[in-house]
């Protein structure tokens, strides 16, 4: 390509000395002047060819990265919810401060296995003395709520009732002295909700017995209908289901004037007391 541009450069010089020397001088500088100038206009020409090329590939190639960008605005918008669904770590409020706390799936399972894999997970963890852990039960990685666990367990009481009765509920074990279960509840206040306990009392035992470790055998299905008492538990108010020795079975106790706890022993519903009554969150 540069031999043949040097060879056209040297016929252009030849042809132009030519015409000068056949020429006068004055019209000889003119022709030449004028060769130059339309050899000028030929690079310049080819220099705007050269960047419109360029502008060319530049326009094409931002239409693509346009339409990339586009496509891919698209893409997000439909598959949206697919994109953002991520398995974490379910949400919840703990009542009282915990030390520890733990999810426990029950999907598919009957009353039953659940309480049997609640007591066997408390069997096998380990709690620091005198701490308190936190189970809560989940349903497709969800927490299970009050009313959903009545459900599940085929509770006897009349939902309905228990309106003012918070779903956030806390399953929970004390390890004081040994471990024991207890289930705390958010109340709008005792005169809202003692109907609907009260009149729970006759099958609480039936409901809740499994939770507490208590199987129905010849020996204590007599507690299936055995009345509740009247008593005081850490001065407050509560209903107790006694065995024949007196031992207590099952209880709830109305522990202020927005909270209920259903437990075995003084110990879980001290500590709990405590627990709500403080102001300061224990490291």
């Amino acid at each position: 390509m540069e031999n043949k541009n040097n060879i056209k450069n040297k016929n252009v010089e030849t042809y132009v000395g030519d015409m000068t020397k056949a020429i006068d001088g004055s019209e000889g500088i003119y022709i030449k002047k004028v060769i130059e100038e339309q050899e000028q206009q030929e690079d310049e020409s080819q220099n705007l060819l050269l960047k419109s090329k360029k502008n060319r590939y530049f326009i094409f190639f931002s239409v693509f990265l346009i339409v990339c960008a586009l496509s891919s605005l698209v893409f997000l918008i439909f598959l949206k919810k697919d994109i953002f669904t991520v398995s974490v770590k379910p949400e919840f409020a703990p009542i009282i401060y915990l030390d520890d706390t733990i999810f426990k799936e029950i999907g598919g399972l009957t009353k039953d296995q659940i309480s049997q894999n609640i007591l066997n997970e408390i069997s096998s963890i380990n709690i620091k003395p005198d701490g308190v852990l936190g189970i809560y039960l989940t349903l497709d990685k969800k927490i299970v709520g009050l009313r959903n666990f009545f459900t599940l367990i085929s509770a006897n009481i009349d939902q309905n009732q228990i309106s003012f009765i918070n779903d956030n509920f806390l399953i929970g074990v004390t390890n004081i002295e040994n471990k024991n279960l207890f289930m705390l509840f958010k109340i709008r206040s005792i005169t809202d909700v003692f109907g609907a306990i009260h009149s729970w009392e006759n099958k609480m035992f039936n409901d809740l017995h499994g939770f507490f470790g208590v199987n129905i055998t010849s020996d204590t299905k007599y507690l299936l209908t055995k009345n509740f008492e009247d008593s005081i538990i850490q001065n407050k108010n509560a209903r107790i289901l006694r065995d024949n020795n007196g031992n207590i079975v099952i209880m709830y106790v109305f522990i202020d004037d927005t909270s209920l706890i259903i437990a075995n022993n003084e110990v879980s519903v001290r500590e709990v007391m405590l627990r709500l009554s403080s102001s300061i969150i224990r490291k």
